[in-house]
């Protein structure tokens, strides 16, 4: 080829990225019979679009479009693949360009692997990150809530298929799961602490706050909410002195309220811990407090 000035010049060309855009290209300079050396940064050519289903605007399935250019691509005689690399600097002028390629380490002969994957299954070096073990933290939980605990865990078995129903008891015994508790319950099963929270934050029957020894549940599913649920829920909040998911300072009462509990012929209902209360007037609720004080 010449320039405008009419002198010769000869030399290869660089295609940098080895998409489908990149591997096209590659495949016309290769077969006008120029040397292409085709530069990607990933460890294999193909780039984005295996991981499309179709194209758009014809739909034509993604993989029948590039395989065919990679397997063309890969055997070409005029095509040198300079996969894991990247171009670092480019000097020159058109015609006379010189190119700096910086090749990352694949610590296999590329030229020799067939893909079996023995390599990394024989490889003495893992890329396992590497701690020192702290020193685990002394459990906060007295002496007779860990007997409790324990003898909780051991009529489930320490395994974490019992783990629901173990936080469920300890959330009973308790009335909230403490974080020992908590703790205590990660180690005997043998999973991981922030495993055990998830499950005990997904579920609103479990608490991690402490809650009262009565659990005041306020109906407000659309039956209770129009025959006055929330005028029952104020006059709750102004008798007990706390506002709707509060615990009074005695750990006595918890004020919750709840979309329904499935009395929509008695409502508005309330129910205190497993009583229910249903037809309920302001009136009452002064009654109710002072029957569970």
């Amino acid at each position: 080829m010449s320039d405008e000035s009419g002198n010769n010049k000869t030399g290869s060309v660089l295609v940098v990225g080895a998409g489908i855009g990149g591997m096209q290209a590659s495949l016309d300079l290769a077969n006008s019979g120029f040397k292409v050396y085709l530069v990607e940064r990933g460890p294999a050519i193909g780039g984005v679009m295996s991981q499309l289903d179709k194209t758009f605007p014809t739909n034509d399935c993604a993989m029948c479009t590039l395989s065919p250019r990679m397997v063309e691509c890969g055997g070409h005689i005029n095509i040198e693949k300079l996969t894991y690399s990247e171009v670092e600097n480019i000097k020159g002028k058109p015609g006379a360009f010189k190119v700096r390629i910086r090749k990352k380490a694949r610590s296999v002969q590329a030229d020799k692997c067939t893909g079996c994957g023995e390599c990394m299954a024989n490889c003495p070096v893992q890329n396992r990150p590497y701690s020192e073990p702290m020193e685990p933290e002394p459990l906060e939980i007295t002496p007779d809530e860990l007997v409790e605990v324990d003898r909780i865990i051991a009529a489930y078995g320490e395994r974490e298929s019992s783990i629901l129903p173990i936080l469920q008891d300890i959330n009973t015994k308790f009335n909230w799961l403490p974080p020992g508790a908590v703790r205590r319950v990660s180690e005997a099963v043998g999973m991981p602490l922030s495993r055990v929270l998830r499950i005990a934050t997904f579920y609103n029957a479990l608490s991690l706050e402490p809650r009262g020894k009565h659990i005041i549940r306020v109906c407000m599913g659309t039956a209770c909410y129009v025959k006055g649920g929330q005028r029952i829920l104020e006059s709750f909040e102004r008798e007990l002195n706390i506002k709707d998911g509060g615990t009074t300072d005695d750990l006595r009462f918890s004020l919750e309220t709840v979309n329904c509990v499935g009395c929509c012929g008695q409502s508005p209902v309330v129910t205190v811990n497993d009583d229910i209360y249903g037809y309920m007037k302001q009136t009452q609720v002064p009654k109710i407090v002072k029957q569970y004080k």
